[in-house]
């Protein structure tokens, strides 16, 4: 849980009580957020019923924007965040930030043109000003089995210079990295039987035992018949569903030599991952001394998803 301590002025209290006490107040959310419209960010805490709310109308901002990724300028299957951090300035009136508490919760708090009737804001603080700052954070990896550090295969820390089919995209990225149509995920299948170190690359896979292992073998069986073309009927850019013994997959039989050339590489599949963040600072409300507020993550649908890229053949 993210605590945000904040402190209430010196309250003067009736002039029985000359004591001079001070309350403490803690304002505990969570360290996730919600997001909707054009554009609202959102905490809500159901006991006490409270909740934190950034609204943002100038600059237009929508979650397009936050998600919006484009080309690499000098390669086309790398793709980078338009927005990384997108930054603005809490007025009071078009950009509010505002605490709330409430006598109880309603269902779409936010998010709804018309509010709930029976709602009933028990204390209501704006900040008249501040600024805020979006965070966005771009996590892509091929989810091929092999963790992203462990295909660093030179050692450099620079995992972009790993390209082990020369396809332009790097093998972290990459769900086939020698580029032979069966997946990296599925050549690895059987990999590390014999240890329990949770090493993908101890022990993987070497049908042809030519010491390399089948993720980064063009031929994988040493029949000497390209891997990408050994299809026994026809070419679906899928060598590992083609069975002349039923027990084997032809490509790692060297007993069957079956050519069926490939014309093209099968779709690669990119999955990504979008951390999104918001930091509002220099907070005014009228009776609570605190700088900064931290919204945590965004919970959000779309920070999870994927592309999809087909390397030249």
């Amino acid at each position: 849980m993210r605590k945000l301590l904040t402190f209430l002025s010196i309250i003067f209290l009736i002039s029985s009580c000359d004591d001079g006490d001070v309350f403490l107040v803690q304002l505990d959310f969570d360290d996730t957020f919600e997001a909707c419209g054009e554009l609202v960010f959102f905490n809500v805490k159901d006991s006490p019923a409270e909740t934190i709310s950034l609204q943002i109308s100038s600059p237009a901002i929508t979650l397009d924007d936050i998600f919006e990724v484009e080309p690499n300028e000098t390669n086309p299957f790398l793709v980078e965040l338009v927005n990384s951090e997108i930054l603005g300035t809490i007025d009071g009136s078009s950009n509010l930030f505002n605490y709330r508490s409430y006598n109880s919760l309603s269902d779409n708090l936010f998010c709804n043109d018309v509010p709930p009737s029976n709602l009933e804001i028990i204390e209501d603080l704006s900040s008249s000003d501040g600024s805020f700052t979006i965070y966005t954070t771009l996590i892509e990896d091929d989810n091929d089995g092999i963790p992203a550090e462990m295909e660093d295969l030179n050692g450099n820390g620079d995992y972009y210079d790993d390209d082990t089919d020369g396809d332009g995209i790097p093998n972290f990225l990459d769900p086939d990295d020698d580029g032979d149509n069966v997946l990296t995920s599925t050549e690895l299948i059987d990999y590390d039987n014999d240890d329990d170190d949770d090493n993908p690359l101890t022990d993987p896979q070497d049908t042809d035992g030519d010491g390399i292992p089948n993720y980064l073998d063009t031929d994988d069986d040493g029949d000497g018949v390209l891997t990408i073309d050994e299809e026994n009927v026809n070419q679906d850019q899928n060598p590992a569903n083609d069975f002349t013994n039923p027990n084997i997959a032809d490509y790692l039989n060297p007993d069957v030599a079956t050519t069926v050339p490939a014309t093209a590489y099968r779709v690669h599949t990119i999955i990504q991952t979008f951390e999104v963040s918001v930091i509002v600072e220099n907070i005014s409300f009228p009776t609570l001394n605190q700088s900064t507020f931290d919204f945590g993550l965004l919970q959000n649908a779309r920070t999870t998803g994927s592309r999809a890229v087909t390397p030249e053949f």
